[in-house]
């Protein structure tokens, strides 16, 4: 139990922790422990779920939505009249000039390991027989199911860190690195040996759980980055997980594009794979709409909580003028034009447009500083009248949608046809008043992007930087359009070669190195057997 706390001390360690001192002794306030608990059958339930709450991080600005987000080129979150600037930290962000003290990266590393070391008790608990499973088919699952959950967060870890520590078992020394090939294998292997044991329920009582369709969802997610984790991609691999999900009859896209991000009635979906449950008032954490919107959205939306100042969180210009003339998308995933409280009286600017009618507009001048109401923001996720700072709204990491567009990808990557039949199925939602522009083919998806490249001043590029086509860009707007806001665009954007290369808004490329994080300061100081990624010193 010792070695355990002091590993999940070391691996955990952040600057809110950091001034504990050395003393790792564990301090028990209770007299009931893990050893003196009496565990039954009606354990093994809680004890599966509680590696699923670190979840809840998952749009926290100061974290995980604003690494796959406002690091890439769809959303930035720039000062303004009413603050946001917090010292920098979300600039940096989107010039990728953090550091390894930066919050965000010791955020993230967080909870992805506390994910992980929680599975890691979970599965020795379950396998030892402390908490005792119901039947032996229900310790079967159960395990497979915190083993897949397990596999995730070192999914995040391999994704976002690379190289990293991989602890397994409660007891060792502190760990050092394992390259990120192994890593990769390591989730490769797990998931393939715990899918057959894993529920074949899609929606219903394991919404929100690993399912079988979740894991193989996971599973095509790391084979399509294959190349970026381990060198060699598996294209194929890919296929056989999505065809597996397609096959398989249990899933379907929703008959609405914002049917997965509704408030209420999501939980039977056939598009929603795996989600993270939210609730205002039992499991908050979904607080897009708070840095995102202006504080006088409160009267549109009738919000019991005061959205945070004007506002932050925002669409790039750039990217905004990707989309397609009708695709419903751009007003289903953007706040835009003038806004209007619930009774249809114009709302006003209150700070640095004081007066003025709020009109959201699309240009920004820089990620430097912009007006109060310069920048679409987010509409994607529904909030319901009288949410508080913690929507209900679920927020779902995988859908039945990207499992197409995954498909889709690898068949233009192979050189088969079947990609343009794929991503036509995905839009035709988009396009309903004019079904003809719904359809795209396979050749117009291995065309370049549309995307403007270059960096702004002024709301002009005045330098284009690095225009060299993106090979199968089309393919990376569609992406860019279908899943706007969740969290997808860092990963995508490292994969098609744009995400150190290009310039957009007020990024230019900072090196290679930055497709990765920086393990956080602290977690190095405190563990000698660990080494920094490459390039990266103590204030980079």
């Amino acid at each position: 139990m010792k070695t355990y706390s002091k590993l999940l001390t070391i691996l955990l360690l952040t600057a809110g922790t950091g001034s504990c001192g050395n003393d790792l002794t564990e301090n028990v306030y209770s007299s009931v422990t893990e050893q003196s608990y009496n565990y039954g059958e009606k354990d093994f339930a809680p004890i599966v779920a509680s590696v699923y709450p670190p979840l809840r991080n998952v749009c926290d600005h100061w974290g995980y939505f604003c690494a796959q987000e406002v690091t890439a080129d769809a959303i930035v979150m720039p000062p303004n009249a009413s603050g946001w600037d917090d010292g920098g930290v979300y600039r940096r962000m989107h010039y990728q000039t953090w550091t390894s003290e930066q919050d965000h990266v010791n955020n993230m590393w967080s909870w992805f390991y506390r994910g992980a070391l929680i599975a890691n008790n979970v599965i020795e608990q379950i396998e030892s027989g402390t908490v005792p499973a119901p039947s032996s088919a229900e310790k079967e699952r159960g395990l497979a199911e915190v083993r897949a959950m397990r596999a995730w967060y070192y999914w995040m870890i391999c994704d976002n860190y690379g190289d990293a520590p991989l602890v397994t078992s409660r007891t060792g020394d502190l760990p050092a690195k394992t390259p990120r090939q192994e890593i990769y294998n390591f989730i490769v292997a797990e998931l393939n040996e715990v899918i057959p044991a894993l529920s074949d329920e899609q929606g219903g009582s394991m919404y929100g759980r690993m399912s079988r369709w979740a894991a193989k969802a996971l599973l095509a997610n790391i084979y399509l980055n294959a190349g970026v984790y381990a060198g060699q991609a598996r294209w194929e691999e890919c296929i056989a997980q999505c065809d597996d999900i397609i096959n398989s009859g249990r899933c379907a896209l929703s008959p609405d594009f914002r049917d997965p991000f509704r408030a209420t009635g999501v939980e039977n979906s056939k598009e929603v794979l795996f989600t993270v449950p939210f609730d205002k008032n039992l499991a908050g954490g979904n607080s897009l709409h708070m840095f995102s919107w202006h504080g006088e959205l409160k009267n549109k939306f009738q919000t019991e909580a005061t959205p945070w100042g004007s506002g932050c969180a925002m669409g790039v210009s750039q990217f905004i003028d990707t989309y397609e003339v009708g695709d419903s998308r751009l007003e289903d995933s953007w706040l835009l034009g003038e806004q209007l409280a619930a009774d249809g009286s114009p709302l006003f600017g209150v700070y640095d447009q004081k007066g003025e009618p709020l009109v959201l507009v699309k240009d920004l001048p820089s990620a430097s500083f912009t007006k109060e109401t310069e920048g679409y923001r987010m509409n994607k996720f529904e909030v319901e009248p009288g949410s508080t700072s913690g929507s209900t709204t679920d927020v779902p990491l995988f859908r039945y949608a990207q499992v197409l567009m995954m498909k889709a990808e690898c068949l233009l990557r192979l050189g088969r046809p079947g990609a343009g039949d794929l991503v036509t199925q995905v839009r035709q939602r988009a396009f309903r008043d004019d079904p003809s522009k719904a359809a795209v083919t396979d050749e117009q998806l291995q065309a370049n992007s549309s995307y403007s490249y270059g960096y702004v001043e002024n709301y002009a590029v005045v330098d284009p930087g690095d225009r060299s086509p993106v090979q199968f860009g089309r393919m990376y707007d569609e992406l860019g359009w279908e899943f706007a806001w969740e969290m997808y665009r860092r990963r995508d954007a490292i994969r098609f070669g744009v995400y150190t290369t290009k310039s957009w808004l007020s990024h230019r490329p900072q090196g290679d190195y930055r497709a990765v994080f920086p393990i956080p300061e602290q977690v190095i100081t405190s563990n000698p057997n660990l080494e920094q990624n490459p390039n990266y010193g103590r204030n980079q």
